[in-house]
């Protein structure tokens, strides 16, 4: 099991990313910027 760092997780490839990596047993730390604007639903 590892811990992976991904940025960028509100969607597209970093989301799929984080999910596949915690879906798989991994730790994730999943970063998103702005998530009291645009990205809030995903925050």
């Amino acid at each position: 099991m590892a811990v992976v760092l991904i940025t960028g997780c509100s969607s597209g490839f970093g989301k799929l990313a984080a999910t596949e990596f915690a879906a798989n047993g991994h730790n994730v730390v999943a970063t998103m910027r702005d998530i009291n604007g645009k990205n809030k639903a995903a925050g």
